[in-house]
């Protein structure tokens, strides 16, 4: 369980508000609290309906807690989403592979996205209090990044354990936030596990966040125009592994279509230059 010294350093290292320090005037503090101290709020109480019920309702509670947070966050900091292509969303277990933008991704795709779906998340967040303890809970994947083979191979694990439940798994496959707001590259891990599964690879096109609250900033800014607070997610058709390829071939294959079809979705609202890093930098 992580102490307050372990969530002070997963802050700093997360929130742009502890590089920015004393960069901050007295406006963007005061509009820090007022949007953050709510959050909190929000965060520790949809938690204790987790922990609370949840035990009691086989994780039903959890979920449904889970749901409710995301949509209360998101309308507490004024983040208006669109959601569109929901009827792409296949049944049974299947990897969601979504970019990742933005430290309010997680609320904002838990908003939007239909179904009880399992969040691959840093094994660091899986420890904040209430937090933490509402994911593990709920049975979200602890991921740790960097941290050998065994570690690797306990993902997979636990990644094929998910699908082969015939749960949706959340991904980031940049397996961290851009810094430039442009798609980087895809990470094997997901794909490899769709592929020993069978299961398929749902694309999705997250934008706006980035613009809303970048790696280094602090809030989500101090506009109240819709247009300048405005999320859209877009749900890509199923991309099913080919039974063609060995598994190997498959994985990269599966990849391969999956992050076109997320460069393909960011172009319809992006200009072309804005929206990943070229291939040849792949």
């Amino acid at each position: 369980m992580m102490g307050l010294k372990d969530t002070v350093d997963w802050a700093r290292n997360e929130w742009g508000i502890f590089r920015k320090g004393g960069e901050m005037g007295w406006r963007q503090r005061g509009r820090w609290l007022q949007q953050w101290v709510p959050f909190g709020t929000r965060t520790v109480g949809w938690s204790f309906v987790s922990l609370g019920i949840g035990p009691l309702t086989k994780g039903a509670a959890s979920t449904w807690a889970a749901k409710k947070w995301s949509q209360s966050s998101a309308k507490g900091l004024r983040i208006y989403i669109e959601a569109s292509g929901g009827e792409n969303v296949p049944d049974g277990g299947f990897v969601y592979a979504s970019n990742h933008e933005s430290l309010i991704d997680i609320l904002v795709l838990g908003a939007a996205l239909p179904g009880d779906f399992k969040w691959a998340a840093k094994r660091s967040v899986m420890n904040i209090p209430f937090l933490g303890w509402h994911l593990r809970l709920a049975g979200h994947v602890p991921v740790d990044r960097n941290k050998g083979k065994s570690a690797a191979l306990a993902v997979m694990e636990a990644f094929e354990s998910v699908l082969r439940d015939d749960k949706p798994l959340l991904v980031f496959p940049e397996g961290t936030r851009t810094e430039d707001g442009k798609l980087r590259e895809f990470k094997n891990g997901a794909f490899q596990a769709a592929v020993l599964t069978g299961k398929p690879v749902v694309p999705v096109a997250l934008n706006g966040t980035f613009t809303l609250m970048s790696r280094d900033e602090v809030d989500t800014g101090g506009s109240k125009s819709r247009e300048d607070r405005l999320v859209t997610v877009q749900i890509g058709k199923p991309l099913y592994p080919s039974a063609e390829l060995e598994d190997e071939e498959a994985v990269a294959d599966l990849l391969r279509r999956t992050r076109a079809a997320v460069v393909d979705m960011l172009a319809e609202v992006r200009p072309a230059e804005a929206v990943a890093v070229s291939a040849q930098a792949l």
